[in-house]
């Protein structure tokens, strides 16, 4: 029975604590023992396995520590400040136009720029002062910081993109369904559309009226205790700023371009040497809790993959479907949704499903493109609500550097609902329709 399959039970278990407020990261730990027990593991082995597997996000983790002290370290200089007054005086008053730049520039994030959540906890923290200025209701910009992490990757063949896109064409291809990389983003475009009508729904229907929140303290300071007009001191925190792109680009590494951008700002004298332990700190302060969140996610994941059960469950599937492809498609979504909420990444999702979709897909008759279709769909279902994903965690880093932005309701729930039922819904049609 699919209810009683340890994935199943896991995912409900860490889904029911967090609703109820538990930290994020006892939540974690108790779902994986869930899953272990399920499964019949002991808890020593279980925690031996998760902390086994803590290391697969240890370079994202370090990334994250390092990107909030690089944050912390430019918000010292005043750059994002004025970054910050130039959008507020772009804006004035608008704030549907505050929310639809905040997700382009979330879009530009993972396409043209691929530095993913690296900009939030420099750009966000030193807006919430406009925000609580125009009674912005902070779940309306988690919606369009998580539109501009999760859209372009699923629809665009450009940065992360390109990398999703190219696990999805190689994961068919290994298993019996070739399709070239550049024709993925032709059968993913329905997605979007659905992510689209997401967001305007969040943004004008929503999240739109008048919320209150209280100016207080931000860590690395606000828009109207900085200074406004460029120095030597800002050109050489934008050469910083270049080197960590530079870097992450020649690397792929996000740890090295943040630790190369320290440095410069280090040896330039921007960042002084009795500046730094208090710039770390700081760092530690705003990105330490989701950094360490990252390593007990990937744990957690180890433990669901260590069970055995994702490929129970997938099998489960099969043999429910009986033929129809509606209840194929629903049901493959319905298992990616679960799979992805507990791992928390979309990219380790597919290569999971993938082994078993593509088989079931050519029994029921899907074509190649519905296929990727469901697939890209399945993966990317959950990434947006998940307690453990960086499309969750990012934006709450920034909105959060005041103490005023719930991670479980201001962040997860108003993504989960805003995205993962649109998606839903367009890969349907999508795979039934349109392909």
């Amino acid at each position: 029975m699919i209810l009683l399959n340890p994935v199943v039970i896991s995912v409900i278990v860490m889904i029911g604590l967090c609703l109820i407020n538990l930290n994020i990261v006892l939540a974690l730990l108790l779902a994986a023992l869930a899953g272990g027990l399920a499964a019949g593991m002991s808890i020593p082995a279980t925690m031996g396995v998760l902390i086994s597997g803590m290391g697969g996000n240890a370079e994202t983790a370090l990334a994250y520590f390092l990107l909030g002290t690089f944050a912390i370290a430019i918000n010292k200089t005043g750059l994002a400040s004025i970054a910050c007054k130039k959008i507020a005086s772009m804006v004035g008053e608008h704030k549907i136009m505050l929310m639809f730049l905040i997700a382009l520039i979330a879009c530009i994030s993972g396409t043209v720029i691929p530095v993913h959540i690296a900009f939030i906890p420099i750009l966000i923290p030193p807006l919430l002062f406009l925000f609580n200025k125009l009674k912005v209701d902070r779940r309306q910009v988690a919606c369009a910081l998580a539109f501009g992490l999760k859209c372009p990757y699923i629809t665009l063949p450009i940065g992360y993109g390109l990398i999703f896109q190219g696990i999805i064409a190689a994961e068919m291809g290994r298993n019996g369904m070739e399709i070239a990389k550049g024709s993925v983003p032709a059968y993913t475009w329905v997605i979007g559309i659905g992510m689209i009508i997401g967001l305007l729904i969040a943004v004008f229907i929503t999240y739109n009226r008048p919320r209150h929140y209280d100016d207080k303290p931000i860590i690395g300071g606000s828009v109207e205790d900085m200074p406004s007009t460029f120095t030597k001191t800002h050109y050489l925190t934008m050469v910083a700023i270049i080197a960590a792109f530079a870097a992450q680009l020649w690397s792929g590494s996000m740890p090295l371009g943040a630790l190369v951008a320290l440095l410069v700002m280090i040896v330039t004298g921007v960042l002084k040497f009795k500046d730094i332990d208090e710039s770390f700190l700081g760092g530690l302060e705003i990105m330490g809790l989701i950094a360490f969140v990252m390593l007990i996610a990937a744990g957690y994941g180890t433990v669901l993959r260590e069970t055995k059960s994702v490929e129970h469950l997938v099998n489960s599937v099969v043999s429910l479907v009986g033929g129809s492809k509606f209840w194929g498609a629903f049901l493959m979504l319905a298992v990616g949704l679960l799979v992805t909420m507990g791992i928390g990444t979309s990219f380790g999702t597919v290569p999971v499903i993938a082994a078993i979709y593509c088989p079931l897909a050519m029994q029921l008759g899907f074509s190649v493109g519905a296929t990727a279709c469901l697939i890209a769909a399945a993966g990317a279902l959950g990434d947006a609500g998940s307690p453990a994903s960086d499309t969750t965690l990012g934006p709450t880093a920034g909105l959060n550097a005041d103490g005023q932005h719930n991670h479980i309701w201001d962040t997860c729930v108003p993504t989960f609902l805003h995205y993962n039922i649109p998606i839903f819904i367009a890969a349907m049609v999508g795979a039934l329709v349109l392909y």
